[in-house]
């Protein structure tokens, strides 16, 4: 007889018995709330254009990476899984699909196995686990579901409850896409862009300077010069502001923001144009950029997001394969309280800034990042995420956190996802982990059971509207 799947009520709640029936009552309180998505990566053309999902390898295995780079790590040539291929021919999606199912079990253990088999479950309806025998069984399954119109993006958002999502866009992208959904009067949920401004502050990068001129193209100005730039990057957050965005992305190396003299910036950005700019000056010139970020979040009040500490495309030879985001990317060390120092001074205590710092780096959230959340009104600690978006992580982060900073100095829940389908098993996770975090407290007489129902709503509900003002 083959194994069935099937999702203990349960799961993810704490053992004890005791602490288990007050998480059980508090998570109750929460289950059914709506999802707030504000940062993400589902292409808005996919809501926009209500696409049909094509098959089940590139719904939910080849866009990814957490699925993709381990299976990489087991062996897996990524171009047998789609990655950099377009589209595939039915067998090869199929194959694709198999060579997932029959390495299921490298994923014991981990988060992804967890979302997936909620989406089996729970959108697909389906209790077969995968594997070499149930691989073709269940692909056909899935490939009948996306034949519905229950199953397009836009009737998924409703099924879903997906009240708010927020895409990650280009600052020269026209948001065509949220335009068409912003004037649609058939749809009722909200979808807004993320001004995603990295490659446009990274002098060194060999595609800076085309960047820069495309930047010229889209506001109208001048971007030959160093004021240019920021009048550009003024006009574009401007632009993606009123079209509904509510915040702004950045990733770099790290969380620098030591300002320059004018001249001297003046004299980096000529540099850069000339195609002769170093690495360190480089960075020297991304650092005060990213202040300049920061000064324009406090005047226009997109509330301004970092996600430092990745060494971008480790294996040289999968970027040059397959591109940016085929999953070789790898975290590292980041200091927080001298990078951050200067713009916090500046800014810190300013009414129209709301900053959120990510990290990957677990160490300094007690060290580091609690302290200036604890401090600064300002900043905020955003939750885990990407490779710690995980339950022991949830639950090592509110308790690293939350001693020094509270509750009410965190962002929210952030999904950080591509893969659509997942999005309630993310956001399911993180409410059973806050709601044993919280039964702990109760169990240990820290808190009383109504402050603990009234903060796991905070968490799920108000937070996130505070945080990213909507």
């Amino acid at each position: 007889m083959r194994p069935r799947l099937s999702l203990h009520p349960d799961r993810l709640l704490p053992a004890d018995p005791g602490t288990r029936e007050v998480a059980r009552r508090v998570y109750a309180e929460v289950a059914d709330l709506p999802i707030i998505s504000p940062h993400g990566h589902v292409p808005p053309a996919w809501l926009a254009e209500d696409t049909p999902f094509r098959d089940p390898t590139s719904l939910l295995i080849t866009p990814d990476h957490y699925i993709t780079r381990l299976l990489h790590a087991s062996g897996v040539d990524l171009a047998r899984l789609g990655v950099g291929r377009g589209e595939l021919s039915e067998p090869e999606s199929r194959e694709a699909f198999r060579i997932f199912c029959e390495r299921w079990p490298v994923y014991r253990g981990t988060p992804m196995k967890l979302w997936f088999e909620t989406v089996l479950d729970q959108v697909f309806g389906s209790d077969l686990v995968p594997s070499a025998q149930t691989a073709d069984e269940l692909y056909d399954q899935i490939a009948a579901w996306t034949t519905l119109d229950s199953s397009r993006p836009r009737a998924l958002m409703d099924t879903f409850d997906i009240a708010f999502l927020a895409t990650t866009d280009d600052p020269c992208d026209d948001l065509a896409h949220h335009r068409t959904l912003a004037e649609d009067p058939t749809f009722t949920r909200t979808v807004v862009p993320t001004f995603r401004p990295d490659r446009y502050l990274e002098p060194a990068a060999a595609s800076w300077i085309a960047d820069v001129d495309r930047l010229a193209e889209v506001s109208g100005q001048d971007t030959g010069g160093y004021a240019g730039w920021v009048a550009a990057m003024e006009d574009r957050r401007a632009y993606f502001k009123a079209h509904g965005a509510v915040s702004t992305d950045h990733s770099h190396r790290d969380l620098g923001t030591e300002p320059l003299e004018a001249a001297e910036a003046e004299r980096l950005y000529a540099e850069a144009r000339a195609g002769r700019i170093s690495a360190a000056d480089g960075d020297r010139l991304r650092r005060h950029m990213v202040a300049e970020m920061v000064r324009m979040a406090a005047e226009d009040g997109l509330t301004m997001t970092l996600h430092p500490a990745v060494h971008r495309n480790h294996h040289p030879g999968t970027f040059e394969t397959y591109g940016a985001d085929a999953g070789a990317d790898v975290p590292i060390a980041v200091e927080v309280t001298r990078a951050l120092q200067p713009a916090l001074a500046r800014h810190g205590t300013d009414p129209g800034l709301t900053l959120v710092v990510f990290t990957i780096d677990e160490t300094v959230y007690s060290r580091e990042l609690a302290p200036l959340a604890g401090f600064y009104p300002s900043l905020h600690v955003g939750v885990p995420w990407w490779f710690i978006d995980a339950p022991d992580a949830i639950l090592r982060f509110r308790a690293a956190v939350t001693e020094s900073a509270g509750f009410s100095r965190t962002s929210g829940f952030i999904d950080d996802t591509r893969a659509f389908l997942s999005i309630p098993a993310r956001h399911d996770m993180a409410r059973r982990m806050d709601s044993g975090f919280l039964a702990r407290l109760v169990a240990e007489h820290r808190l009383t059971e109504e402050e603990a129902v009234e903060t796991a709503r905070y968490l799920v509900q108000t937070q996130p509207r505070e945080v990213f003002g909507l």
